[in-house]
């Protein structure tokens, strides 16, 4: 709530405008808060962190890039203290939200073809007279840099696989690899994090955000993010007609030719570390932060791995790290990852319950038995909250609050975790009943917000059938 009130003092600062409406935008995989801001004319976006010098290189790339006429947000005000900014509203769709509704129909290829000219001109033209210093890292994605990838992906995915390997050997083709693509020909701006996800689709035109990490680099690694992003899963028919199309706009902003040969060379290898550098993050996220949202990703990231791997030659031999790569893509150990969805067939059907304690623990008349409750109290309340008394779960305030103020989302990730292991297993075994019941005080918030997440959850990453029940909704003013 305080973030709020300073986000609107914020804009106050620079709009005369009302505000209609300020709501949190869920989080993906940066701990950077989103907020939209709503007046009766227009939307803005306001960000939120404590990461000052990650605020100071975003802020002075979006105003350099927009500059040299870029497709990146613009920022109309900053708060003093540099830990929020108001920048301009793209909207909620992103290409790979057109991709997942449309397909890859020719209207989508069109917006991928937009994508990859307004990238060849914002990492050409964008590199111009840009201070390379206010970079938050490394300056240049050179050696050391992708070296850094290749053991991050080696920390926090492979060594988790516990797969014997000869590490020096390892070392030693990591160090060949990196030497190798650091004599990339043309090295301009390197977004960094150049994916589907991270492009705006607003009046069938391309926006970029989330180019903070950039640096100077090869131009082949954003292309190699874009293309290869395994939650996009282009057709290789796409790929190969999106490089030679990118190739040739990189060609027009040069104004001259280039070894396309030499070109596509240098880009399987960065293809290869966009895969493995991915692998790590969803190592870390999944594997060790227990983020489900990555861990339902790795089985992807796997299959488009196996696939460059049999179908795609980087140019260097790479004895030992070629080895491990064939046993990480084999199916044992990507199945381990997959995840078991429910079918039409599967009789399994997930009884989701919130409940006040005051009324007593709800009794399971299934001939299952079992299952789970758990005690939401331990979660601050935000029925004492004068504004919230009459609101419930399912409104908006209160899962801002329960997601901003509260340990409710360690709290859920905890129990993902537990009821994950129940449902794969009674998937597996074909039972049909399985209950799980969340308890507050009255049974109107906590335990509310917390069984709409779980049933969210569950429906998101096994496809199994749900049934919730708000057991005190009949006491709220709705």
């Amino acid at each position: 709530m305080q973030i709020i009130e300073e986000i609107k003092k914020l804009f106050q600062s620079y709009s005369s405008a009302a505000i209609v409406d300020i709501y949190k935008i869920p989080q993906s995989g940066s701990d950077r808060e989103y907020f939209r801001i709503k007046t009766s004319v227009s939307n803005y976006i306001a960000t939120y962190s404590n990461n000052i010098k990650e605020n100071e290189t975003f802020l002075y790339f979006s105003k350099h890039f927009t500059n040299a006429g870029a497709p990146v947000p613009e920022i109309y005000a900053i708060s003093n203290e540099k830990t929020i900014y108001i920048q301009q509203d793209f909207g909620d769709v992103s290409l790979l939200n057109v991709l997942e509704d449309k397909g890859q129909s020719p209207e989508v290829y069109a917006l991928f073809e937009k994508s990859l000219k307004a990238l060849s001109l914002l990492q050409i033209n964008g590199d111009k007279n840009l201070d390379y210093s206010k970079c938050i890292t490394s300056k240049e994605f050179g050696k050391q840099a992708i070296i850094s990838d290749l053991l991050y992906f080696k920390y926090y995915f492979l060594d988790t696989l516990k797969i014997p390997y000869d590490k020096e050997k390892l070392i030693d083709d990591f160090d060949a690899l990196a030497t190798y693509l650091s004599y990339a020909d043309h090295k301009y701006f390197m977004f960094r994090d150049f994916q589907s996800r991270n492009i705006m689709v607003q009046n069938d035109e391309a926006y970029f955000i989330d180019f903070q990490g950039g640096m100077k680099g090869a131009l082949q690694y954003d292309v190699a993010s874009l293309l290869w992003q395994a939650k996009a899963e282009l057709s290789d028919e796409w790929k190969n007609k999106l490089l030679q199309y990118y190739m040739n706009c990189v060609e027009e902003v040069l104004q001259t030719k280039i070894d396309k040969t030499r070109f596509e060379s240098q880009y399987n290898g960065y293809v290869l570390i966009r895969l493995l550098q991915v692998l790590g993050a969803y190592g870390f996220r999944g594997l060790f932060e227990r983020k489900a949202h990555f861990l339902i990703s790795i089985p992807l990231a796997l299959r488009n791995l196996k696939w460059f791997i049999n179908n795609k030659h980087v140019g260097i031999a790479l004895p030992e790290f070629e080895r491990l790569l064939g046993l990480i893509v084999e199916e044992k150990l990507i199945n381990h990852f997959e995840t078991i969805k429910a079918t039409d067939e599967t009789p399994l059907i997930v009884h989701i319950n919130s409940f006040s304690y005051k009324n007593g623990i709800p009794v399971d008349t299934s001939q299952n038995g079992g299952g789970f409750v758990f005690d939401c109290r331990g979660i601050l309340n935000p029925g004492r909250i004068e504004a919230y008394k009459k609101q419930s779960g399912l409104d908006k305030e209160v899962k801002d609050y329960l997601e901003q103020e509260t340990d409710m989302p360690a709290f859920l990730n905890s129990i993902y975790d537990l009821v994950d292991i129940s449902v794969t297993d009674y998937i597996k075994r074909n039972f049909n009943s399985l209950q799980i019941n969340f308890g507050c005080t009255g049974g109107q918030h906590r335990s509310v917000y917390a069984s709409e997440a779980l049933a969210r959850h569950l429906k998101n990453k096994f496809k199994v059938k749900v049934i919730l029940n708000h057991m005190n909704q009949i006491n709220w003013k709705r």
